[in-house]
């Protein structure tokens, strides 16, 4: 029950944001980019890859940024639809 309180502070929220957004940004290069695979061996060739993959998702975050729309929507759920609906 005291986390869940916790959970509410203005505090709290600020360090799960960081968290998320650093959580997002390692999901999006383990589905766009492929972060988990790499083609090399060795430690130093995979670091190069590891910077090229960043780079990529950079380069696709300005693209998005610039076209300002973005990539992909989400779907409304029917559970979404039915509570729009009756509202």
């Amino acid at each position: 029950m005291r986390n869940r309180l916790d959970q509410r502070t203005e505090q709290w929220q600020r360090r799960y944001a960081i968290r998320a957004g650093i959580e997002a940004t390692l999901s999006q290069n383990v589905r766009a980019h492929g972060l988990r695979r790499t083609r090399y061996r060795g430690l130093a060739r995979t670091r190069v890859q590891h910077v090229l993959t960043a780079m990529a998702c950079n380069v696709t975050r300005v693209s998005d940024w610039i076209s300002s729309t973005p990539r992909t929507r989400r779907r409304t759920t029917r559970f979404h639809a039915l509570c729009a609906a009756t509202a």
